[in-house]
């Protein structure tokens, strides 16, 4: 059969040609492009993997700074809750479990036992939860030193955190991460594809974008490393290194990471990172510790942490909760019973204790240290606070300031107010600041009262009577000792023109009183006479040279502490009273050189740690022995708008200040405000070593002594009735007997001899007799340390000062 063909014209032939010519030149193009995309790939690929691995190498979170404070050591036979002692061991890395036989359990972190500590450590409580013994794998211990718990993790952008494993991070927490923004975390590669067409369907559908689809991943990196613009280059990175760092990093290490990294929300004037630091600012508790309803709310912050911030919107926190927990029930990681409890469980905000708040963490302290180091600080910082003593600062400053606000309600003037306070407390040999409260209430307000200038007062009249004392080496001038004196009756001073018109407390007057005197009762009126007879341009000099301001003047009211400090300078310089009159400079790190100069003539110095333990003895100070602290200790009041008090033992030094921040009259004196204060602290510190080792100050055989008659300043006689030995710097000791007493000879002795403040036998007493040490080596205690000797003076036979 035949069959035709069909005739292929030549316009048909042409027009095949140029079809398959089209689509071998589109297979081509199409080849060239998908190879430059995936050429393009690879080079971004590897561009941006490089970038991570560099930035890897480098470390996570290296641009933070660890912050650890002193060593933790426990010793035998001190008192420790199980709370403070579980939080400061856990922030040392140990972990701890009680035992069936009553003791607690503490398990050295596997690095540290690497390294040759010891495994397990097991502690024993007795009455008053004293610890009465210690056994380091096995063998009995006296002490244990823990090493150096961790404060804080501080960034560059003010930001806190306390970082955790994946180990340490409890599972409800994990799935409720999992239940509200990666479900399939643990399934994908890093993107999830089927999240990523969901989402795009529902922005087509809603013609916005309207859900997201971010993995754990992509998020880290992006928080890590990437700035928030929402652009398409910065899209093409995260998606690259989010891909990278999936095949660099286990799951568990992405998902410690992210827990560490994650934005919480703002706790006074820093950011919070991390659900372990989110755990102890809304909840108070370690993260192993939260329940829950508890680990739903932090889940539910990651996506708008501001928004939905329990401590400003409790009602958005709730809602985004039960949300988080709805999901994790859809999920099935929880069952409906489960769901309904936590649902109806209340959100159990911490309400902030701000003994605990500011004890522990150390919030103005830390303040402080950023401000000292800088914001680019990395790496570890060991400070010299330590823990206990940072807790007792805590609360005694705020038990201490319950006890001011009953007694600022009792003045009318004060009704409503309410007024601020300070501490610090440091080593007074080394200028180690051990504890610092720098306010109240840090949640409130992050001002730092340490640092606030505020008129010292009467803090102040010391570095009056070192300048009265110094006279004796000064070679010029009229030379006081300790028992000069001075008439406090009321006069007026001529000044700049005018008449300056100083006056005591409550217009007291007490007549003549030795310097001692003067200064144990804080006489304002004789402390302006002394300072304008040893100069006033010399008591300036010498508050500078104790690192006190440059803005401190030689007017008479210099005396009185009118000029302003701050309780920082004046921690400073108190160190010179306790350490033989050399000043160290407060610091807040283990990490450099101790800064220090002599401030004093070490015999001046002697001779005013006598006097400032009068003071607490039988002066304005004395309410510290009736509050219950018996250890040695010299100290002064201060009252000006303020309440200052100033005080020491050998081992510490501590500072308080309290006072309204609108600069008003406080209207209670230092001895009813500070000391209070100070007191509670000190008994706290005195519980722990080596707080507690404070000894008697030691002799200073750079001196002399001698037994006058307390109202003439000269040597006593059997007729003076009342004396007391009294410290002079050689060559200055009265020559005169007191010719003031006389008596009968049927009548009994009136000698009363007031309680020395000197502590053991710093020479001989007898009057204008020379010390054991001198009768020995035929020598003055000063002429063996070659120390240049004043000629001798007649001092105290000198009419009263009453200029």
């Amino acid at each position: 059969m035949f069959v035709e063909r069909p005739v292929i014209t030549g316009e048909a032939v042409q027009s095949r040609l140029r079809f398959q010519t089209f689509f071998r030149i589109a297979g081509i193009s199409a080849a060239v492009v998908v190879t430059s995309l995936l050429v393009a790939g690879l080079i971004a690929y590897h561009r941006y993997s490089k970038r991570l691995d560099g930035r890897l190498l480098s470390g996570v979170l290296t641009d933070s700074a660890d912050i650890y404070a002193g060593p933790l050591v426990l010793r035998k036979g001190e008192t420790y809750s199980t709370d403070e002692l579980k939080e400061e061991l856990e922030a040392a890395g140990y972990t701890l479990t009680p035992s069936k036989k009553g003791a607690t359990i503490v398990r050295t972190p596997a690095t540290t036992r690497a390294s040759g500590a010891a495994g397990e450590i097991a502690l024993s409580f007795g009455a008053h939860n004293q610890i009465d013994r210690i056994l380091v794998d096995g063998a009995n211990r006296d002490e244990w030193v823990a090493g150096d718990p961790l404060i804080a993790n501080l960034s560059g952008e003010r930001a806190k955190r306390h970082l955790v494993t994946y180990n340490e991070i409890p599972k409800v927490l994990v799935q409720a991460v999992m239940a509200a923004e990666d479900k399939r975390f643990f399934r994908h590669g890093g993107l999830d594809f089927e999240r990523i067409l969901k989402a795009g369907y529902v922005d087509l559908r809603s013609g916005r974008k309207q859900q997201g689809a971010s993995t754990l991943t992509m998020q880290l990196v992006r928080g890590l490393w990437l700035n928030p613009d929402k652009t398409w280059n910065r899209k093409l990175s995260e998606t690259m290194m989010t891909v990278h760092l999936e095949h660099k990093w286990s799951k568990q290490e992405i998902f410690a990471a992210y827990s560490n990294q994650i934005f919480l929300g703002r706790d006074s004037a820093y950011s919070i990172h991390g659900f372990a630091e989110g755990a102890r600012v809304y909840f108070g508790k370690d993260l192993a510790e939260i329940t829950l309803p508890e680990a739903a709310l932090l889940a539910g912050m990651v996506q708008r942490p501001s928004a939905t911030n329990p401590r400003r919107w409790p009602e958005r926190a709730l809602q985004r909760r039960n949300r988080v927990l709805a999901l994790m029930r859809s999920n099935g990681y929880i069952s409906a019973g489960q769901y309904k409890d936590a649902a109806n469980a209340p959100l159990g905000l911490h309400a902030g204790d701000p003994a605990q708040d500011q004890s522990w963490g150390a919030p103005w302290y830390t303040d402080l240290l950023h401000n000292e180091v800088g914001e680019n600080a990395t790496g570890e910082i060991h400070t010299t606070i330590d823990p206990r003593l940072q807790r007792a600062a805590g609360e005694a400053l705020a038990d201490g300031m319950r006890e001011v606000d009953q007694a600022l309600a009792r003045i009318p003037a004060n009704k409503g107010k309410h007024a601020q306070a300070a501490l610090i407390a440091l080593d007074p040999h080394s200028g180690e600041i051990r504890a610092l409260v720098g306010g109240r209430n840090y949640s409130q307000s992050q001002l730092n009262h340490i640092l606030a200038e505020r008129p010292p007062g009467s803090v102040f009249k010391p570095f009056v009577y070192s300048t009265a004392i110094n006279s004796a080496l000064a070679g010029s001038g009229e030379i006081l000792t300790e028992a000069s004196l001075v008439d406090d009756t009321s006069s007026d001073v001529s000044w700049g023109g005018g008449l300056y018109q100083p006056r005591n407390f409550k217009g007291e007057s007490f007549g003549i009183l030795t310097l001692r005197d003067a200064l144990a009762k804080s006489d304002n009126v004789a402390a302006v006479k002394v300072a304008e007879t040893a100069g006033l341009r010399r008591v300036v000099a010498m508050a500078r040279n104790s690192g006190l301001n440059d803005r401190i003047r030689p007017t008479p009211s210099v005396a009185l502490g009118a000029y302003a400090v701050t309780p920082l300078e004046i921690a400073g310089a108190y160190t010179a009273f306790a350490n033989g009159g050399m000043w160290v400079k407060p610091h807040l790190t283990s990490q450099g050189r101790m800064e220090s100069h002599q401030a004093m003539d070490p015999r001046v110095a002697a001779v005013m740690l006598g006097m400032l333990q009068e003071v607490v003895r039988s002066g304005t100070a004395a309410g510290i022995r009736s509050r219950g602290f018996i250890l040695p200790s010299a100290g002064k009041t201060g009252t000006s708008h303020d309440g200052w008090f100033a005080g020491f033992t050998t081992q510490l030094l501590c500072i308080v200040w309290v006072g309204f921040d609108d600069y008003s009259e406080l209207n209670l004196e230092g001895a009813k405000s500070a000391l209070p204060i100070w007191t509670l602290f000190m008994k706290k510190a005195a519980n722990f070593t080596p707080y507690r080792e404070a000894t008697a100050f030691p002799d200073s055989h750079l001196l002399e002594t001698a037994t006058i008659c307390t109202e003439t300043g000269k040597l006593a006689t059997e007729d003076c009735p009342r004396i007391r030995t009294a410290l002079f710097i050689p060559g200055t000791v009265p020559q005169e007997n007191c010719e003031g007493h006389s008596r009968k000879a049927d009548e009994p002795s009136p000698i009363v001899h007031e309680e020395s403040v000197t502590d053991g036998d710093r020479g001989a007493t007898h009057p204008g007799g020379p010390g054991r040490e001198q009768i020995e080596s035929g020598r003055s205690p000063a002429e063996a340390l070659e120390i240049p000797v004043p000629p001798k003076a007649k001092v105290s036979q000198a009419p009263p000062l009453n200029r």
